[in-house]
């Protein structure tokens, strides 16, 4: 696919949106992806990296291989998402920590539009498709009510992490991050981060690229041979994701690390009215709209021909 500079911009800045959403834990990176209209050539491109590639690099050249490989999309939106995921983490986790009725508000705006978006593009609805829905938003719906496991800092449980939660990260609807919540590692990874812990974000990063390219396959199998099916499980899980990304929550069970910090285990939605804090309704409603128009924007973005 010929690209010009500037599209190569626009993919950065897809990246962006993406580690932006992956570093919260309740959004998928995948949604972004999907809506702005590169999610298919993406898990086209993990899936193509195999044996045959490493044969063009050594027979043809590096400029055959990286053609093959499309490394310029690949170099293009994993810089935006790189430095997206490690510098709004920090913001994510200010944000989540002192306003989150506020960001679960905007958040929850951007997939309620998301869900429009993805089965829009289910060109007919059959049995099998609405199962495939029932069961993506049934899952979904299951994963969002599971308490988070206190950290694990053992380096074969943040491989383990890293390669579960990079699937769910190009999952539509699943969010990695949650994922890393539900395992106990968020806490550990965003530590790791902030302190600049090479060995253990190498740990992961190995995880995730294992996880990566092995997930990656068996989702191009699916858009080959079930395209509507995939995606009205796709769909069902952004649907049931929604409990996740619900603004107003109280606190069931919390957990208190050695440092005597706190953080929720497990957390139930409740209606605004009843909010034990306050419930910001008024602003809270305004950043529904945004998200949900950010959506707009971005799927207007990604149908325009490249």
């Amino acid at each position: 696919m010929q690209r010009r500079f500037k599209d190569y911009i626009l993919i950065s800045l897809k990246g962006l949106a993406m580690g932006a959403a992956d570093a919260v834990p309740g959004v998928s990176g995948g949604t972004i992806a999907f809506i702005s209209g590169i999610y298919e050539e993406l898990v086209s491109t993990i899936s193509n990296i195999n044996a045959s590639l490493f044969k063009t690099l050594f027979n043809k050249g590096l400029k055959a291989f990286w053609n093959q490989a499309n490394g310029n999309f690949i170099l293009a939106l994993l810089s935006g998402i790189i430095i997206s995921y490690v510098s709004f983490m920090k913001l994510a986790k200010y944000l989540l920590e002192n306003h989150p009725v506020l960001i679960w508000s905007f958040f929850f705006g951007l997939i309620i539009a998301s869900i429009y978006f993805v089965g829009k593009q289910i060109t007919k609805w059959n049995l099998s498709v609405i199962v495939a829905f029932i069961i993506g938003t049934s899952l979904a719906f299951y994963i969002t009510m599971l308490p988070a496991l206190s950290s694990n800092n053992s380096p074969y449980f943040l491989f383990f992490a890293g390669a579960i939660a990079i699937c769910a990260m190009i999952l539509p609807g699943i969010s990695g991050s949650f994922i890393l919540i539900i395992l106990g590692a968020y806490k550990t990874l965003s530590d790791a981060i902030h302190d600049i812990d090479i060995k253990k974000i190498t740990i992961f990063v190995a995880g995730s690229i294992i996880g990566l390219l092995s997930f990656s396959h068996v989702l191009k199998w699916l858009f080959k041979n079930y395209h509507n099916i995939t995606l009205a499980l796709l769909t069902g899980f952004i649907l049931g994701s929604l409990n996740k990304v619900w603004p107003w929550k109280e606190t069931l069970t919390w957990h208190t690390d050695s440092k005597g910090i706190k953080s929720p285990i497990l957390q139930e939605s409740v209606s605004p009215f009843s909010f034990q804090e306050e419930s910001m309704l008024g602003y809270a409603l305004v950043l529904m709209i945004l998200g949900f128009l950010t959506i707009f924007i971005l799927e207007k973005v990604g149908s325009k021909k490249e």
